[in-house]
């Protein structure tokens, strides 16, 4: 089986600061484990991208005034188990600020957390989210 699903890094800025956005989810099958990750979901029929994107983190966060970033777009692939069946998952990554602070969970996440980037780095579960932040950050600094 194969799915796609498009996500965004968001962020915003107090004063010189830069807070990137996590949400905790539970993982797939596994009621007692959870992970860290950004705002994500599956592309629907007809949907471009970035459609998905404003759609999902409408839903799972109350966000709706992202600006998205110029230039900076990143895909992951992995694969996981679901039912007994192995599933392939790409999921492009794009970049988007928000001025907006306070966040409308949706009942798919367990807490969020507004994080300095050093934090967020730390606090991300997997390593393929890990080196897009990276890569998110050093765009945001002119890298």
């Amino acid at each position: 089986m194969i799915t796609k699903s498009a996500g965004v890094i968001i962020f915003r800025r107090e004063g010189d600061d830069i807070y990137y956005l996590l949400l905790n989810y539970t993982a797939i099958g596994k009621v007692e484990k959870t992970y860290w990750g950004f705002a994500k979901g599956t592309i629907e029929k007809g949907e471009k991208e970035i459609d998905t994107i404003i759609r999902e983190v409408a839903e799972e966060t109350g966000i709706k005034d992202l600006k998205f970033i110029d230039g900076f777009k990143e895909t992951e692939e992995y694969f996981f188990k679901h039912g007994g069946e192995t599933v392939f998952k790409t999921v492009c990554y794009l970049l988007a600020e928000t001025k907006t602070k306070e966040i409308n969970l949706s009942f798919e996440h367990l807490g969020f957390e507004w994080l300095p980037y050093e934090e967020t780095l730390e606090k991300l579960t997997f390593k393929n989210a890990k080196e897009i932040l990276k890569k998110a950050n050093n765009c945001l600094q002119g890298a």
